[in-house]
């Protein structure tokens, strides 16, 4: 049995509230004792763990910071579970969607850490469905899952094949699409966000690729007031989906 590994406190906590039945094992750091270790381990009665010392869990997580704790568990567990859309029931589950539907849709994101940190500003802002092309975008790594603090295994996520095609799946469900760009004549300031809405990041360096760019209703820009001439693409990405918030709550 292939087995995924989830890193660090917050995200292994929302793997055991969410999926706790695909978990298979927990390694604890031996020695550690702490309020937010105790919680965890009680929350993971029934789960099987046995402890390590730090060396034996640097040389599990490679490069990563787990904190003092790894899960594993089954892979593909988390598409088992539904948090991981296959891209046709994507029309389906947007007429699901109750409250006013508020995408995310992710061009070519390949930065483990900012996908992950991505994934957790659209859990905190509320946003109903991530969208990632299939080819060109990192997957959820355990970096991902780490730095997403439980939000990979909550927030519904879809890979699809064709990036512009589905944008003109979510047009023909009555969504429209801004597209963040540094070139974008209008601020972020200057969309109703009220309505139906996807928000598109671009990839960090490139930004959005042509087609993406052309199929989006609007094209927006963060102003910059200072020397910097662009943002990091998570950070951007909250700036972005906390406008949509501001203005939703009017």
């Amino acid at each position: 049995m292939k087995l995924d590994m989830v890193f660090g406190i917050h995200a292994v906590e929302s793997l055991v509230k969410n999926n706790k039945q695909n978990i298979t094992e927990l390694v604890v750091l031996k020695g550690r004792q702490d309020k937010r270790l105790s919680r965890l381990m009680k929350q993971a009665k029934g789960i099987v763990f046995r402890q390590a010392t730090r060396k034996e869990l640097d040389k599990i997580a490679q490069s990563e910071s787990h904190q003092g704790i790894i899960a594993y568990v089954k892979q593909g567990a988390e598409e088992a579970q539904g948090q991981l859309l296959q891209e046709n029931e994507l029309p389906s589950y947007i007429k699901s969607i109750k409250d006013v539907p508020l995408i995310l849709l992710l061009d070519g994101v390949t930065d483990p850490h900012n996908f992950g940190a991505c994934l957790r500003s659209a859990d905190a802002a509320g946003v109903h469905l991530v969208i990632t092309p299939k080819d060109r975008s990192v997957g959820l790594t355990p970096s991902v899952r780490k730095v997403a603090s439980g939000a990979a295994e909550t927030m519904p996520i879809c890979q699809v094949t064709n990036l512009v095609r589905c944008m003109e799946m979510l047009k023909e469900a009555g969504i429209w699409i801004a597209g963040a760009a540094g070139e974008a004549e209008e601020t972020l300031y200057k969309i109703d966000f009220k309505g139906p809405m996807a928000i598109v990041m671009g990839a960090e360096g490139d930004g959005l690729r042509r087609l993406t760019r052309e199929t989006c209703d609007y094209l927006i820009k963060i102003p910059m007031a200072g020397d910097v001439s662009s943002l990091n693409v998570s950070v951007a990405t909250g700036i972005c989906l906390y406008e949509a918030v501001r203005q939703r709550q009017k």
